[in-house]
């Protein structure tokens, strides 16, 4: 009864303050007290209790009643702070604010008046009325009071983390004075100490690291375009300066969490299923927080003077200092080999952990936050290279490449799960620009992963190359220009790989055939491009890995006519409009077909495939311009949907497939063709001309296959008819023992597409990680039902 009457109070009180017309004095205590000082039990009953509309009513009515809310409510947590929560009532006291913030934030930052509310001072303690501008120590803006509150108490000994000394009324530990660096969360990166594990601390940390996040998502209801973000988020560039004397051991506290946690644990069957693991959602929020702090953001600059002092596991600053965000600043400095093995290993027993099989059905615990992780990884590569080159310079980058294949295959015919095959692919991109990632692609792949592909003996090479069959070939329509990055990556491998497999090698033919169809080449400007990137594949492992690929050129040679039909491609006006007509009558006996599908004619040669499962509710898809709207539907199904990229986002040169090179620079013949000749008809579709099929045919890099077949095809038939071969086995020994030295062109350079960061991918990566967190964060429902402007939401 005590709770129900608990509960009832808080509701009275939140409609009292709805509903009056005169504003509450601020220093009527008894009033603001009933939203803090009893129980309210959980933060989903403060959800309940605080509806939607009542929030905006006083927004709108009351704003000044809403204002002494927020302003009691840190003044709360700031004395908390100060005080080090000792007694039960005043932690009581503080997750109850915590909670109360949590749920007006978003209604706060979703109005554009409100939003510069929380950088004011308090009343009375300016004279300028409370400008943004005020700087003083003494009288800092409500935001920074409210991050400097929960960063004090997220090291706060017997709240949120063990003591270390006996306390006691005699001995009390000084929150503003301890020092935070020996209070680090886990053991791992720069602390080899691991805490005693408290349940009641975890759920502590987390709920403050909620309300940090709620905090950080003022980016949320910005427009997805430049102009909106070219400032940096106030919370973040706070919460990462200088001024949060808690960074470092932040930084590590979060990391180490993530790095360290063990969902399997010893391994006990079912053990999820009967103990509640409140590390998990810790984890979970710590992973988001680092991601959305680890943002690179616009005006983030060096500075030199912002060198704090650190352990040996993070080098110090160069001369030329860091960025302004020291968790970037950090994450860049960290070097020591043990640090990067703990990460590395921690990222990849997490990703790995949902391929899990086990003889007994879900006994397993399987974690969902592998999106989060691959943003984490991304970032990690991108600001620390050492990391990156440690992560390729040994097969455990095998270990990221098996689970990201696995998410890529199983999310392939999901339309709401575009975004992560974006992440996927990116991270790929990424390392494929590396030559030591082709190097370890030829390693065995012997781990066999749950997952619908064709049997295979090889590498994980040729694992690689049939998942991105598979994406391509049975992918839905919205992964199309993903089609580019999927060959880059082949074709930045390429020049290494030892051995293909003949399923692999088949896989590559089969894509060949289906790009070189005519009504495809003539149905898009760039089409076209994906030939170039398969002829590049082939050119470079006949001119560099001749002498191990015999499966490759054996299924070349048997598919010559494909090369032959592609040479001979038709560029007079009859055939071209003879091809998009011959197509144009499939598709209108088949309206749900695209002229840009390219399933139903590769399906035909393929074998059975069972499509991915459908979109689960609250999972993400990320492609197209966002679209600012409010939808108010009862069930949250989220479909979120940030801007699209093609492999021109990832490069920054030239205006066809985008190329860096690294090792020399490739002949321009052997680069897809500028596009000339091209028109547009008055319904505004692409409409193909002579001279255009003509720029590109004639820069097709056939000269290298062409001379291959010149030699290799007599040779094989001669030894078919002689020896009256009819076992494939036999010409595979021909081929092995053969050889093309002085008879082929000579070696073209190797050309090495590398990922270039631009405005264009960093503001997809923003949408995305917040799309991700909006759609995560569904117990208690943080930012469901308010105006999000960074992404379209559709609820089904």
């Amino acid at each position: 009864m005590g709770n129900a009457d608990t509960k009832l109070n808080f509701r009275k009180a939140v409609i009292q303050l709805t509903t009056q017309t005169q504003p509450v004095e601020p220093n009527d205590d008894s009033f603001w007290n009933q939203f803090w000082s009893e129980s309210v039990t959980t933060v989903q009953d403060v959800f309940t209790l605080i509806p939607a509309a009542e929030i905006r009513a006083l927004r709108e009515e009351s704003p000044s009643n809403l204002a002494t809310l927020c302003y009691k409510a840190v003044e709360k947590l700031v004395e908390a702070a100060e005080s080090g929560c000792r007694t039960e009532r005043e932690k009581q006291t503080v997750m109850n604010c915590v909670r109360l913030l949590m749920r007006i934030l978003p209604y706060i930052f979703e109005e554009p008046d409100w939003r510069g509310f929380f950088w004011s001072t308090l009343p009375g303690q300016a004279d300028d009325g409370g400008s943004a501008e005020v700087s003083s120590s003494d009288f800092p803006p409500l935001a920074q009071s409210l991050v400097n509150a929960l960063t004090d108490l997220l090291f706060c000994p017997e709240f949120t983390v063990s003591p270390n000394k006996k306390s006691g009324p005699d001995n009390p530990e000084d929150v503003q004075t301890i020092d935070s660096c020996e209070y680090i969360w886990e053991a791992g990166v720069g602390f080899a100490h691991s805490p005693p594990h408290s349940h009641i601390y975890d759920q502590n940390r987390t709920e403050i690291l909620k309300l940090l996040l709620t905090c950080f998502s003022e980016t949320m209801y910005l427009p997805p375009i430049a102009d909106a973000h070219s400032g940096r988020n106030q919370w973040i560039a706070f919460f990462t300066s200088t001024e949060n004397r808690h960074a470092l051991p932040l930084f590590t506290s979060l990391l180490n969490m993530v790095c360290a946690y063990d969902p399997v644990g010893y391994g006990v069957p079912y053990n999820h299923l009967m103990f509640a693991d409140s590390r998990e959602p810790l984890v979970e929020c710590a992973l988001q927080v680092l991601c959305v702090t680890l943002d690179n953001e616009p005006g983030s600059g060096n500075n030199p003077e912002e060198s704090p002092q650190v352990n040996h596991s993070i080098e110090p600053d160069s001369d030329m200092g860091g960025p302004d965000n020291l968790f970037v600043n950090y994450m860049s400095r960290v070097h020591r080999e043990e640090d990067f093995y703990f990460i590395l290993k921690g990222l990849t027993r997490l990703l790995n952990n949902p391929l899990m099989q086990t003889y007994l059905p879900g006994s397993c615990k399987k974690i969902h936050f592998h999106q989060e992780l691959l943003v984490l990884f991304w970032k990690m590569c991108d600001i620390n290279k050492k990391f990156m080159f440690y992560v390729l310079k040994s097969s455990d980058v095998l270990d990221i490449l098996v689970p990201i294949l696995y998410f890529l295959n199983d999310a392939r015919a999901d339309q709401s799960r575009v975004g992560l095959m974006h992440i996927g692919v990116f991270i790929l991109l990424l390392l494929s620009g590396e030559r030591n990632f082709g190097v370890r692609l030829n390693k065995p792949y012997t781990v066999r992963v749950p997952m619908d592909v064709p049997v295979f003996t090889g590498t994980h090479a040729d694992f690689l190359v049939i998942v991105f069959h598979k994406i391509i070939t049975t992918g839905h329509q919205r992964l199309q220009p993903l089609f580019d990055c999927l060959l880059t990556i082949i074709v930045n491998v390429s020049p290494y790989l030892k051995t293909l497999s003949m399923v692999a090698s088949t896989k590559m033919l089969h894509l060949l055939e289906a790009f070189s169809t005519p009504w495809f080449l003539y149905a898009s400007p760039t089409n076209h491009h994906l030939i170039f990137f398969l002829l590049e594949v082939f050119n470079n492992i006949i001119q560099y890995q001749f002498d191990g690929n015999a499966n490759l050129i054996y299924t070349i040679i048997r598919k010559r006519n494909i090369f032959h039909q592609l040479a001979n491609v038709p560029i007079d006006h009859g055939s071209i409009t003879k091809a998009l007509t011959k197509r144009g009558r499939k598709l209108s006996s088949h309206p749900a077909a695209s002229s840009l599908d390219i399933s139903s004619e590769v399906q035909q040669s393929m074998e059975g495939s069972t499509p991915a499962a459908e979109a689960e509710p609250g999972t993400l898809k990320a492609t197209l311009a966002a679209t600012p709207g409010k939808n108010h539907l009862s069930r949250l199904s989220c479909l979120i949907t940030p801007c699209l990229l093609t492999l021109f986002d990832l490069f920054n040169s030239g205006p066809t497939p985008p190329a860096s090179p690294t090792s020399s620079t490739a002949d321009e013949s052997s680069r897809p063709p500028l596009r000339k000749g091209m028109s547009v008809s008055a319904s505004g579709g692409f409409v193909p001309s002579p001279e255009w099929v003509s720029s590109w045919k004639q820069k097709l890099p056939l000269q290298t296959i062409m001379r291959l077949l010149q030699v290799l095809v007599p040779q094989v038939e001669k030894i078919c008819i002689d020896k009256g071969l009819t076992d494939e086995s036999e010409i595979l020994k021909f081929l092995q023992h053969g050889t093309l030295v002085g008879l082929l062109p000579v070696p073209h350079p190797i050309l090495i597409r590398k990922y270039q960061a631009n405005s264009g991918t960093t503001m997809w990566f923003r949408t995305y990680m917040w799309g991700v967190i909006y759609i995560r964060n569904v117990d208690p429902p943080v930012w469901y039902d308010t105006d999000v402007k960074l992404f379209e939401i559709q609820r089904v």
